[in-house]
């Protein structure tokens, strides 16, 4: 491994673990609306907004942050203009304060909201304009939920103003995500120094693991973490499962607190490192080995969201779940070999399974995706594979990882469309 590589993972996990308040995609539409309410200096009068596709179906039915268990695009817009700090970034809503959902619905009563979907968008596309008693201003964003294309106020360029933000998600701008390949990431894993990646990884376990405990301890969505849990009373597979689905069922369910995002999911940080961190400490492992299989892990995550895209119609879940089955694998002693096999049996056993949005459910697709990365592993453990020419898995893991975005990000185009369309009906 190059002094060229191991700069740029070092650089990859840095900018892919962040934090954000509630799901991404509204939360990027509330940051979008703060921009523009900065912009203006005052509250817009009227907005038109238009989306991507996939923006649409990920904002449709998970309930928004802060809001007193509103959900929808309109309420993401009038949550980003009344907390207005948008220095915040993806933690934006934590402005909104304790009477901010009575200030939502007042503002939605007050400003009409012109939603329209943009045909021939790319997967990923915000762009926000309003008007008020003294301005008119636009934002707009591409291809990742930080990266700012466009601030316009009175038709001048304003961007610089908001310079603080950057692409954080696979493939959107920042380091080249195709620089990342399975041997190199376990080769850096096992000889990284930890002091710089420490506090970003401490971040993602302390964040996750603590949703992942309120959505065991309360009734949050439809509650799969606790169905699964059973009071405890499970094995260490379900207890991993069930961890994971808790923090997705409070986050999908509107919880204010925050997660460790990766390829700018939550429910992605969540998959990859949760079950990680749950088998570490029954297995005993000490910090350096957990926080090493977290970056195997939450990179190999990555690995295969780079070939796929930000949102597509493949839930990125699935590449979460087989992610964390080689952190889990490296726990238990696994190197470039056993990994890499788990790898391929695991992705094998769900990829294809589709994205329709973000909403409670997801708790239930995470617990399958961590069942499908444990098992890869497991059947490896014990002798067993997939082998090249088995449906989509190709001789290298390597080869089968491009068969996996091939086939999300090809071959999916026609069933994101259906999906779209199916969710977009009244």
């Amino acid at each position: 491994m190059t002094e060229n590589i191991y700069t740029a993972y070092t650089q990859i996990l840095k900018e892919e673990l962040v934090p954000a308040m509630g799901c991404t995609e509204p939360i990027a539409i509330a940051y979008a609306s703060s921009i523009l309410r900065n912009a203006l200096g005052e509250e817009p009068t009227s907005i038109r907004a238009g989306f991507s596709g996939n923006i649409i179906k990920n904002v449709k039915s998970v309930i928004v942050p802060a809001t007193d268990g509103l959900k929808g695009i309109p309420v993401a817009i009038a949550a980003g203009v009344i907390s207005n700090a948008p220095e915040k970034q993806l933690q934006v809503l934590c402005a909104l304060g304790v009477d901010g959902a009575e200030k939502i619905h007042r503002f939605l009563e007050d400003c009409p909201i012109e939603i329209y979907k943009i045909d021939g968008a790319p997967a990923f596309e915000i762009d926000i304009e309003g008007q008020s008693r003294s301005h008119s201003a636009r934002v707009r964003f591409i291809g990742a939920h930080t990266n700012i294309d466009t601030v316009e106020l009175d038709g001048k360029d304003i961007s610089r103003r908001y310079a603080y933000s950057c692409a954080i998600d696979s493939g959107a701008g920042g380091v080249d995500r195709s620089l990342l390949n399975v041997m190199d990431i376990v080769q850096f894993a096992d000889t990284v120094d930890l002091g710089e990646l420490r506090p970003y990884l401490t971040k993602q376990a302390e964040m996750n693991m603590a949703i992942a405990r309120e959505g065991l301890n309360r009734a949050w969505g439809a509650s799969i973490g606790q169905l699964l849990y059973n009071d405890g009373n499970c094995d260490l597979r379900t207890r991993a499962k069930a961890y994971a689905a808790a923090a997705s069922d409070a986050r999908m369910s509107g919880c204010e607190m925050p997660v460790c995002i990766l390829s700018g999911s939550g429910n992605q940080g969540i998959t990859a490192s949760v079950p990680v961190l749950v088998y570490g400490e029954a297995l005993g492992a000490d910090e350096e080995k957990i926080l090493r299989a977290m970056i195997v892990s939450n990179l190999i995550t990555v690995h295969q969201k780079s070939g796929i895209g930000c949102l597509s119609a493949y839930c990125g879940a699935i590449s979460a779940g087989c992610g964390c089955g080689t952190g889990i694998c490296y726990l238990y002693g696994g190197g470039f070999r056993e990994i890499a096999h788990s790898l391929v049996n695991s992705v094998a056993i769900l990829s294809g399974t589709i994205c329709d949005g973000a909403k409670s459910s997801c708790a239930a697709k995470i617990a399958m995706a961590v069942e499908a990365g444990i098992m890869g592993y497991e059947m490896f453990a014990s002798g067993r594979q997939f082998y090249g020419g088995d449906g989509i898995v190709s001789k290298g893991v390597e080869n089968t990882i491009k068969n996996v975005g091939r086939l999300a990000r090809d071959g999916m185009k026609a069933t994101d469309e259906q999906i779209i369309e199916i969710m977009l009906q009244k």
